[in-house]
């Protein structure tokens, strides 16, 4: 949903929440598969999220009682414009280049909106032409970033782009290093297979639950290196599921506690696991239980001082300043500590590994307050907001 549309735009123009919830018709057979399924059939999902119960193909019946919310099914939409597009009306929702592609138009425009978007014509009167730009704000709050809406041609030239702008407009704008800049070329071709074979984000994300117990099995005997390669394949199938779950429209919040659950609970016990396996190889920390306390704790705190944040400014604390966004690539969380981790068993110091996590620990911890601090102070001179909103 648009987090930026909290008003009533006017009937010459646009967007009114007193017109009631619309219906939808979607217009064309376009034959080119999106995501393993129709385009009429993804747009089908994406009208009903955006809170469009009925949705059938335009037959050229018009339903007086109702705004009509006419679409055609040979482009894609973001899900922020069918979103915008379910609460407006009287108006003609067109590509950057000037072609009709969707109107919200009251029960007595739907035909000529209709002949419009599948004849081409003039504008009808009454009704105002937008792009994309112009409708929905580049701003997403919950992917942490900036980002135009995208509004795209679907042809089977055009699909391999398509899919490449999908699942990029899927990923979070703020988050780690490995995330951002690892795993999207794969995870772009794992998501697209999953999606053709009709596997569901839930599945992928029990095969990455059974990769966290074993890397942690592994990690317990000090299996250092087959370990990591189960935790850092259980990172990327945290990426897939996720992306699998925006672009096919299955996203659902059984499966978002479920995913979110896993991701918040098993980043210690990999670390309990990895202390032990250290005197499993003879290389027992001297202070075990000091490094455990430390890099658990702190990985608590650091979950606390995010919350608090939000808590305090109604702002997570990963997007208030563009330092905040660029920290977020390598703070103390489960895959920069992965990395060091990483490092370590490959040069065959996993203990040092684990004592590099610990002293990252602090210093995030520390970053985190002094960012908790200059907040406050900020505060004073009003309500905080995110760079990438600005």
């Amino acid at each position: 949903m648009s987090d930026v549309v909290d008003h009533a735009w006017t009937d010459e123009g646009d967007l009114v929440e007193s017109a009631g919830p619309p219906i939808a018709r979607i217009l064309g057979a376009c034959p080119v598969p999106l995501w393993g399924m129709s385009s009429a059939e993804r747009l089908t999902r994406s009208l009903r999220r955006a809170g469009v119960a009925e949705v059938q193909p335009w037959t050229g019946a018009v339903d007086l009682g109702h705004r009509h919310l006419l679409v055609r099914d040979d482009h894609v939409f973001d899900a922020v414009l069918i979103a915008d597009l379910a609460r407006a009306r009287n108006l003609v929702l067109t590509t950057e280049a000037g072609r009709p592609v969707a109107a919200a138009v009251d029960a007595d425009k739907a035909e000529e909106a209709a002949a419009l978007l599948t004849e081409g014509g003039a504008i009808p009167e009454g009704l105002r032409a937008v792009a994309p730009g112009a409708l929905s704000s580049a701003y997403n709050n919950a992917l942490r970033k900036r980002e135009a809406p995208y509004l795209l041609p679907l042809t089977a030239e055009t699909l391999p782009a398509v899919e490449r702008r999908m699942f990029a407009g899927s990923y979070k704008g703020v988050t780690d290093l490995v995330t951002k800049y690892v795993w999207p070329a794969p995870a772009l071709r794992v998501t697209r297979w999953c999606a053709q074979r009709g596997i569901t984000p839930n599945a992928v994300t029990w095969l990455s639950l059974a990769l966290v117990l074993l890397a942690m099995a592994a990690f317990w005997h000090g299996w250092f290196l087959s370990g990591l390669a189960m935790a850092w394949g259980m990172t990327f199938l945290d990426t897939v599921d996720g992306k699998l779950a925006r672009v096919t429209l299955t996203a659902t919040k059984l499966g978002n506690v479920f995913d979110h659950g896993i991701d918040l609970v098993h980043p210690p016990f990999w670390y309990w696991a990895w202390i032990v396996g250290l005197g499993a190889v003879g290389l027992p920390l001297a202070d075990a239980w000091l490094v455990l306390s430390v890099v658990v704790g702190g990985y608590i705190l650091q979950r606390l001082q995010e919350g608090l944040f939000i808590a305090l400014f109604k702002l997570e604390i990963h997007i208030w300043r563009r330092f905040d966004s660029w920290f977020r690539l390598i703070t103390a969380r489960r895959n920069p500590n992965l990395i060091l981790l990483t490092i370590g068993a490959l040069v065959g110091r996993p203990d040092v590994g684990m004592l590099a996590v610990a002293w990252w620990t602090v210093a995030s911890l520390l970053v985190h307050t002094v960012q908790i601090v200059q907040a406050l102070g900020a505060r004073r001179s009003g309500p905080l907001q995110s760079w990438l909103a600005r």
